[in-house]
């Protein structure tokens, strides 16, 4: 049984697409058959001079940090800093990733398995001595993720392709079940088909599927949007009735970035 950790750069993550990301399904992702999470850290901001004066913020930043701590996380906060230049410029500043390495390089002696949810290239030094410490690190990331971090991880994924990390915008009230993120695993140019790889969360374990899909069925205006394999897509699966109820991917829309 491989003892995991999760460790948040709450502030990167928020500002890099994954704004409203469900805390509950990365547990989920971190306890499974042959892993057990042990720590769970969430590193964030908090605007303390805001918080005294504004009741409706106060609330609001509360209320968030109660569904991580019943989540299971624990809040290890940055308070906002402000800075006076010369010039009477006002600069801010909360920057928690050196506690975020410090704490997972004196936990990781008892850790097997990290899972790192940033996408800043100041952690790549810490990554690797993680791994040199014996520990696997995984890396999920949204928009802007490093690519010396993607390809110093042990495994890489987008948190866009974790289902349910993070709603599909207009799925809901529309069978959203069926509505999935993935990215082209293969595709005919000549034929304009192809087929999109997408992910199943049981058990704690991402679980790779194929659905088939044709050009007919996407909204994007032309077919090089397909030759990108990095290129996330999101779409509907719907059994078609006219062709022997094969499921095929629908309603194809291309994930944007912000």
């Amino acid at each position: 049984m491989l003892k995991t950790a999760i460790y948040v750069d709450a502030e990167n993550i928020k500002m890099s697409g994954g704004y409203g990301m469900r805390y509950d399904v990365l547990v989920s992702l971190a306890n499974s058959k042959n892993s057990t999470l042990l720590r769970a850290n969430c590193y964030l901001a908090e605007d303390h001079e805001r918080t005294q004066r504004d009741p409706e913020y106060r609330q609001k930043v509360y209320a968030y940090h109660n569904i991580l701590r019943s989540c299971g996380f624990k809040i290890i906060k940055k308070y906002v800093r402000r800075f006076k230049d010369e010039d009477g410029n006002i600069t801010t500043k909360a920057n928690a990733d050196m506690d975020l390495a410090i704490d997972a390089l004196l936990q990781a002696r008892n850790l097997d398995r990290i899972i790192l949810l940033t996408g800043d290239s100041d952690f790549l030094r810490l990554a690797i001595a993680l791994q040199n410490m014996g520990c696997r690190v995984e890396v999920i990331g949204f928009f802007n993720v490093s690519k010396e971090l993607r390809e110093v991880a042990d495994s890489y994924i987008s948190g866009f392709l974790v289902p349910g990390l993070l709603p599909i915008t207009g799925s809901s009230g529309d069978n959203g079940d069926r509505w999935q993120r993935g990215t082209v695993a293969n595709f005919n140019q000549d034929r304009g088909f192809g087929f999109f790889r997408y992910y199943r969360l049981q058990e704690g374990i991402l679980l790779p599927e194929t659905v088939f899909f044709h050009l007919s069925k996407s909204t994007l205006p032309s077919d090089h949007f397909f030759q990108e394999p990095y290129r996330i897509f999101e779409f509907k699966i719907v059994d078609n009735p006219a062709n022997n109820n094969r499921s095929e991917a629908w309603d194809i829309r291309l994930l944007k970035d912000g």
